[in-house]
């Protein structure tokens, strides 16, 4: 029973917490990993990557396979 909500969800939006993307990697996404990491990266010099960052953790929260 994985989805919305799940443990395994759950974990993957813990871990793009600390690291953007992260989360997309532990669930096998990883052409969305790569993107999410390198646009905070790089947007993160321009004081907007937190806006990345929280858009890589919402999208690991709500990733339904």
């Amino acid at each position: 029973m994985s989805g919305q909500g799940s443990g395994g969800n759950v974990i993957a939006a813990l871990a793009s917490f600390f690291i953007p993307g992260l989360g997309q990697l532990l669930q096998g996404r990883l052409i969305i990993a790569a993107v999410h990491f390198i646009l905070a990266s790089v947007l993160w010099f321009f004081l907007f990557g937190w806006l990345i960052h929280l858009w890589s953790i919402i999208d690991a929260a709500k990733f339904k396979p």
